[in-house]
């Protein structure tokens, strides 16, 4: 097939290193961007195959995340804005490692399994972080959705969030929202600013708030939507890559594992600042007392501010929908027992793994899951947004029912529900804290975090041999 003779040609021009093997992990493919050419041009192959299957557009973003910058990384979106199936992560590793001369016959292996009808159209939307290697390497992305003659879209610099955002209103025909960046703020900020219609006397400085953009895409894009919001939010951007470099001792992950502020970043005490990542799908909050102690809010710390508004917001509105927070094994145990305890709302812990906590999200009328690390969003079932959505435009709806409907209306509409957004849920954080009239402070000592530290230790080879894993955490947690 002619096909399969362009993939042939373009392929030769992205060989795969001789050797390289490259794992599919929760987050795509990552290495150093050197040895990341071939899999981008075989991700384009994958994605293009993965369109004709689902006959739904698919995402490919280029990005390394947190990662230091001379790595970089890819990654596919299915058709809804979520992460691509089990099954095709183990297509994606295949089709990677295979040598060059088996490529070939590896992808018609694929094709005959999955029965992809290749007559069908493929349509890939293509993205990138603000990595130098990113140009090159999306360049590759498309090459490979060229070479099986697939329709490619290229939004270039975008963050990972937008992108699933994209792919999701593409294929929900506009239903979720407009498929372009400009429409992603409206649609935020427009519910952001509804949002803030119920907040009273807001003060200057209860609407500031400090950003670290990690010198990555998070704080491009942030100077790009701060025109939508500027009267409701005046945002203090460091970071912002004009001379630092991306998540170099600055970002989300660095202030979680380090719990101190991000170098370059101006803080006053008790200012309420924020941290993103490099490719702006986590987030963290922080600020230091009068005596200068530092204080991290991190996922845990959100994901129980915002469950507990919508909780509340449940309770005016008169709807039995069932809640949940969905955590892993690094939650914070004080987290725990406050949403179990005192706020009465289901805790369901899951694997670590972004994938694993939206699935089980999915599960319930309304599933709140973040990870510690600050990546996380909210779900909401078609069946709660019918029911919130049939009580705003109810004229039997007394005025407090309607006015809780018309929030939870409003945030649905500010929450990103594809995947972790840092801007999105920065704008609910927001949200909620000016609506009940909270300070950072009082946020924070809504319940008291157990002593924690998040640390990476490099483990010999060797000692793999030795122990089992759960000898090894033992041995990690008593001896290093």
């Amino acid at each position: 097939m002619a096909q399969f003779q362009e993939v042939s040609k373009l392929s030769s021009q992205h060989p795969k290193p001789p050797g390289l093997v490259l794992q599919y992990g929760t987050a795509g493919f990552r290495s150093n961007a050197k040895h990341l050419d071939h899999a981008m041009f075989r991700t384009g192959l994958l994605a293009t195959l993965r369109s004709k299957k689902t006959k739904a557009t698919i995402g490919v973003m280029v990005t390394a995340s947190h990662n230091p910058e001379e790595d970089n990384g890819v990654k596919l979106i299915d058709p809804m804005g979520n992460m691509v199936t089990a099954e095709w992560e183990g297509y994606a590793t295949q089709l990677v490692n295979a040598e060059q001369d088996d490529l070939l016959i590896v992808l018609k292996d694929i094709i005959e399994k999955e029965t992809v009808n290749m007559s069908q159209e493929a349509n890939v939307f293509v993205g990138k972080d603000t990595r130098s290697s990113s140009v090159s390497l999306s360049q590759a992305v498309l090459d490979g959705v060229l070479a099986l003659s697939g329709h490619s879209k290229d939004y270039g610099l975008v963050t990972t969030p937008q992108l699933h955002y994209m792919v999701c209103c593409q294929n929900t025909q506009g239903k979720y929202g407009e498929p372009t960046v400009e429409g992603y703020y409206r649609k935020l900020c427009q519910a952001f600013i509804q949002l803030i219609k119920n907040a009273s006397n807001c003060t200057d400085d209860q609407k500031h708030l400090s950003v670290d953009g990690a010198n990555g895409i998070g704080a491009l894009k942030l100077h790009e939507m701060e025109s939508h919001v500027k009267s409701e939010l005046q945002i203090s951007v460091f970071n912002d890559g004009s001379k630092g470099k991306l998540n170099y001792e600055c970002g989300a992950d660095f202030v979680k594992m380090q719990q101190k502020p991000p170098t370059g970043m101006e803080m006053s005490p008790g200012e309420r600042c924020c941290s993103y990542d490099g490719d702006a799908d986590r987030i963290v909050y922080y600020y230091t007392d009068s005596e200068g102690q530092f204080h991290l809010l991190d996922g845990d710390k959100i994901a129980t501010l915002i469950s507990t508004f919508l909780k509340e917001l449940l309770t005016q509105v008169g709807l039995d929908l069932k809640i949940a927070v969905v955590q892993t094994a690094y939650a914070n145990g004080s987290s725990t027992r406050y949403l179990e305890d005192t706020m009465k709302v289901i805790v369901r812990c899951t694997k670590t793994g972004v994938k694993h906590l939206h699935h089980a999200a999915q599960e319930f009328d309304i599933g709140v899951y973040f990870e510690a690390n600050g990546h996380g969003t909210v779900l909401f079932s078609e069946v709660a947004e019918e029911k919130i959505q049939l009580l705003t435009q109810d004229p039997n709806t007394n005025d407090e029912r309607k006015r809780a409907a018309q929030l939870l209306q409003n945030t649905i509409n500010v929450i990103n529900q594809t995947v972790g957004d840092a801007i999105s849920d920065m704008l609910l954080i927001e949200a909620i804290l000016a609506i009940k009239g909270m300070t950072v402070q009082q946020w924070d000592a809504i319940y008291t975090d157990l002593p924690n530290r998040q640390l990476k230790v490099k483990v010999h080879k060797s000692m793999l041999y030795i122990f089992s894993y759960e000898e090894l955490w033992l041995y990690m947690v008593h001896f290093l």
